[in-house]
């Protein structure tokens, strides 16, 4: 098991609402355990995003500067592509 250390910090209160209900469903075992787990999902996330960062920056070095305009581009290209699920039934844009 990975060492513990108490660490003292504010958090905004309607979090720590969130958190002593979360215990209290029994969807967390404790609001210390639920806290560390979002600070590993922050991690996690940050690590990503770094990731995507290298990736971007590795294909622009290699291809070029992503534009604007290609974005938008690709932006219009998947709402085409996406399926639109409301009420139960699936339609796809006109």
């Amino acid at each position: 098991m990975t060492e513990k250390r108490r660490l003292s910090v504010s958090v905004d209160a309607d979090l720590v609402e969130v958190g002593h209900a979360t215990v209290s469903s029994g969807a967390a075992a404790s609001l210390s355990g639920w806290v560390n787990d979002a600070l590993r999902r922050q991690v996690e996330h940050e690590r990503r995003l770094r990731g995507i960062d290298e990736f971007i920056r590795a294909f622009e070095a290699e291809h070029g500067e992503i534009t604007d305009a290609e974005m938008d581009e690709v932006a219009r290209d998947m709402r085409g592509r996406a399926i639109v699920v409301r009420g139960g039934s699936i339609r796809r844009p006109a």
